[in-house]
């Protein structure tokens, strides 16, 4: 359930509508629309070897676990070019985000990318301003110069498709325990192999017409 604080209807609305434009757009190799979202995952092991499947029984495993600390997924997925990238690191500060939207700019699927626009959600490690945290200055505005950041409405987080992106990869591919970092690279990184040669696309039905229609709660109603 979500909801939206009182009086942040217009900053909501205007920011939905902006990046609901934004997905509208055609599929544009020189300036490719990529959303990015990143999320942390305990790690854990095992307290008792599990009892493997067998004819007529399923696999068991003790509830009881030890956790092993956490790693971060990073979630990199373009929805009309059917292609994600899905890095795992030990943290998420601002200048792991900066070096994650380095690897971005200088991926070769991007080398002739004029802009990349990215879609992501309002933390405050998501700025410009990481970048010359990170890297020299020349390097920062490199990089900064190829990207345009989209923001999602604050309270708006499952307008990026790249969440919807990290959830499909937790439910195939990292529902069970993983004790370690190197483990959960080896789920994601083939997950992504393969959805990426199946050309697995995006279908986004939402549009600024139907949000206009489904939330119309949230637009202020006009006297004329």
């Amino acid at each position: 359930m979500w909801c939206i604080p009182p009086g942040q209807n217009g900053q909501f609305v205007a920011r939905m509508e902006q990046l609901l434009d934004v997905y509208a757009r055609p599929d544009d190799k020189r300036r490719p629309v990529v959303c990015m979202d990143e999320q942390p995952v305990q790690l854990t092991s095992e307290t008792r070897t599990p009892i493997p499947v067998k004819p007529g029984c399923k696999a068991k495993s003790d509830y009881e676990y030890t956790r092993e600390g956490t790693c971060v997924v990073w979630m990199f997925v373009e929805p009309l070019g059917g292609w994600r990238m899905v890095p795992v690191t030990s943290r998420r500060t601002a200048v792991d985000w900066a070096h994650r939207m380095k690897e971005l700019v200088d991926h070769p699927r991007y080398a002739d990318a004029e802009k990349i626009t990215v879609v992501l959600d309002n933390l405050n490690t998501h700025d410009l301003g990481s970048l010359y945290e990170a890297f020299p200055p020349e390097e920062a505005k490199r990089i900064a110069d190829k990207l345009e950041l989209v923001f999602t409405p604050k309270h708006g987080s499952w307008l990026n498709i790249a969440e919807c992106e990290l959830s499909v990869l937790t439910r195939q591919s990292m529902s069970d325990r993983l004790e370690s970092e190197s483990k959960v690279q080896s789920r994601a990184t083939p997950w992504a192999e393969e959805r990426n040669k199946a050309q697995t696309g995006v279908d986004w039905q939402f549009t600024t017409a139907k949000a206009r229609t489904k939330l119309k709660r949230l637009y202020p109603k006009i006297e004329t």
